[in-house]
């Protein structure tokens, strides 16, 4: 029990809370409206897809090709730091830092400890960044999109110039990096993809974004993942985070209680009012990016700021986006490994970039 709640603790808070809050409202039929289907499909999809994508190593086998001409510690953490930005629009920040950070530590092996962390410190700022820039990025978006029933321009209109920002901010703090030689070991094997798995990964990918962009149905996507799964692998049912899943439907249950209170409900829209991206930023430093804006979704209709707010909140600490804990845990178990300066230099590099930002939104919305 206690090794269950050490590995999921955001799982576990979420139940309690979900229980806790069901004694102030007894399960009734208003249970029902409190879950969002469509997005737990399309979760349950995407994670589907990329876990047969990461199976048959497609991820590291591009970044081969690309590492092969890097030539300097500079260019390689630059290579990195795009791979994850671009990546994690599509495979979501989790399973880019996932794929690279490992990656990362083989291809730089015998460079400096303090190019090592500043290189895995901005990979991770990347994947967070860059998964804002898509519904499917990461899991907080895919929830927003659905919950405030956005069109796809106008979460490119609220999402661009962060983004693009970031990506400016990200380069420019490669530059810190030295411009040593260094060499680079292939990480793949040579084996061709199975063509049969990987369209029909594809396939499942597209179908998911059709799903999300509302074009087909999500019972659709549904099977789509599961008949791929059973017909191409079967672990991939194993591969799903279920977790994520039961979590996303204990704050169903907890968001759906707390906002039928009158006096929580009141305090919360009051607070919330014109302070959607700094509150929903604040929070997610202390619960992470994914709970705050689930919980903080009741108390407003601002679905704009709310999704600015949680995403440029996943900077700051450790624990903003779950995803980065990621990064941290592979750096700390590598041989010389320096946690501390690791700490220091994330903290530096994480509350650096979200001022920056949220000064940005704020000069946006001013003018």
């Amino acid at each position: 029990m206690i090794k269950f709640i050490k590995s999921q603790p955001v799982l576990v808070v979420a139940f309690f809370a979900a229980v806790v809050t069901m004694f102030i409202i007894p399960p009734d039929a208003g249970y029902a409206g409190y879950v969002n289907r469509a997005v737990l499909i399309q979760l349950f999809s995407l994670m589907t897809a990329v876990a047969g994508l990461r199976s048959i190593g497609i991820f590291e086998r591009v970044t081969d090709v690309l590492l092969e001409k890097a030539g300097t510690v500079r260019r390689l953490g630059q290579i990195f730091v795009l791979i994850c930005f671009f990546t994690s629009m599509l495979v979501t920040n989790d399973v880019a830092l996932l794929t690279f950070i490992p990656l990362t530590l083989i291809a730089m092996n015998g460079v400096d400890k303090k190019s090592i962390i500043m290189t895995i410190v901005l990979e991770t700022a990347a994947a967070n960044l860059g998964s804002m820039m898509t519904p499917v990025g990461n899991p907080q978006n895919l929830f927003i999109y659905a919950n405030y029933h956005m069109t796809a321009l106008t979460f490119v209109k609220t999402m661009a110039p962060a983004g693009i920002a970031s990506l400016v901010i990200l380069m420019l703090l490669t530059l810190l990096l030295p411009k040593d030689k260094c060499t680079h070991t292939d990480s793949t094997e040579t084996d061709d993809f199975p063509a049969v798995h990987l369209w029909g990964y594809l396939a499942l990918f597209a179908v998911c974004l059709l799903s999300v962009f509302r074009v087909i149905p999500d019972y659709i996507c549904l099977i789509s993942a599961v008949v791929c799964a059973l017909i191409l692998n079967r672990k991939l049912l194993i591969k799903v985070d279920y977790s994520l899943l039961a979590t996303f439907l204990c704050f169903f249950v907890f968001v759906g209680n707390i906002a039928r209170v009158g006096a929580v409900n009141n305090f919360f829209s009051d607070i919330m009012k014109g302070r959607e991206l700094l509150v929903s930023a604040a929070l997610s430093q202390v619960i992470s990016n994914v709970p705050a804006a689930m919980m903080l979704s009741g108390f407003t209709d601002n679905g704009t700021q709310l999704m600015l707010g949680v995403n440029i909140g996943g900077l700051g600490t450790l624990i903003a986006s779950l995803a980065s804990l990621i990064s941290f845990q592979f750096y700390r178990k590598s041989e010389g490994a320096d946690s501390v300066r690791y700490i220091v230099v994330f903290s530096v590099v994480n509350f650096g970039m979200l001022i920056i930002l949220l000064l940005l939104q704020m000069l946006i919305a001013f003018i």
